[in-house]
């Protein structure tokens, strides 16, 4: 656990904490129910449907194509000048109804970055590179490892540490789809298979906790990825969906910060490493 800063006269406040510190394995431990596990499969059908219906539409692949004018046009202007777009978003079922999962929370968020210069083949060859994925996405990504591959068909995975009040790093596996769609459209699919959290890592005794019997920082997490080449270089877009613990009563100072930040940040960091390592090799070989 990162230090917390304190003022020096919050005596009160550093009995309570050291209160907690005793019970935080028992109070931060959370069980995945198969009624969320249900709930949650219906919220990544639901996405699946509208991105689907969203790749239909003539003449209009990206999610920011589907803006409202003026927005779209700004949105578009900010990414040609380096800015990431972020949205959040919520998937209702059929009935236009909110989609809950009990004891937990999903997270939704949609981002997109602009690469100029690039090609299709280059924005791709990065994020097929899995092997050095720890290197692009640090410090989130600690280890990856390309474990498979069979075509288009990719099985990965990741040691990821996440930092925000509280430091949790998970052992991933993710199975990965890539679709091209013509010579300057791809699309992409990742669906993580295994999320272990892990005890004491990199130290004596690191050892996974149960799967679903754990702190429930991350239990499961879908991405879609959009990937479109013109106006000069690729826009890259990625749609994320995670599932976590709820926020325990009386430990929302602790718990909050982690929770609700983390989902959006990382995703706003992967868009932004994405872009600049592209720009960084994209440099490396141009002629001085």
């Amino acid at each position: 656990m990162s230090q917390i800063s304190l003022l020096p006269h919050s005596i009160g406040f550093l009995l309570t904490l050291g209160t907690l510190a005793v019970q935080a394995p028992e109070v931060l431990s959370a069980d995945l129910k198969p009624e969320t596990l249900q709930a949650f499969s219906r919220y990544v059908e639901a996405t699946e449907a509208r991105i689907d219906k969203e790749l239909r539409r003539p003449g209009a692949f990206l999610y920011v194509e589907g803006l409202p004018e003026p927005r779209r046009s700004k949105v578009f202007a900010e990414l040609k000048k380096g800015e990431i777009f972020m949205e959040r978003l919520e998937a209702l079922d059929a009935s236009g109804r909110k989609i809950t999962a009990p004891s937990s929370l999903i997270h939704h968020w949609i981002g997109a970055v602009f690469i100029p210069g690039a090609t299709l083949p280059q924005v791709r060859d990065l994020v097929e590179d899995y092997d050095h994925h720890q290197d692009i996405y640090k410090p989130e990504v600690v280890r990856s490892q390309l474990k498979s591959r069979d075509g288009d068909d990719f099985k990965i995975f990741y040691r990821l540490r996440k930092h925000k009040v509280i430091t949790v790093t998970l052992n991933t596996e993710h199975d990965v789809h890539y679709t091209p769609v013509d010579s300057t459209h791809l699309r992409s699919r990742s669906t993580a298979t295994r999320i272990a959290e892990v005890e004491n890592p990199d130290g004596p005794g690191e050892h996974e906790k149960p799967l679903g019997h754990d702190g429930g920082f991350l239990w499961r997490m879908d991405s879609w990825w959009r990937f479109e080449e013109r106006d000069g270089g690729v826009y890259v877009e990625s749609e994320s969906v995670s599932l976590t613990r709820d926020i325990p009563f009386g430990l929302a100072w602790l718990i909050k910060p982690f929770i609700t930040g983390i989902p959006r940040e990382s995703l706003e960091n992967t868009l932004g490493s994405t872009r600049s390592a592209l720009l960084a090799r994209l440099a490396a070989v141009q002629p001085k």
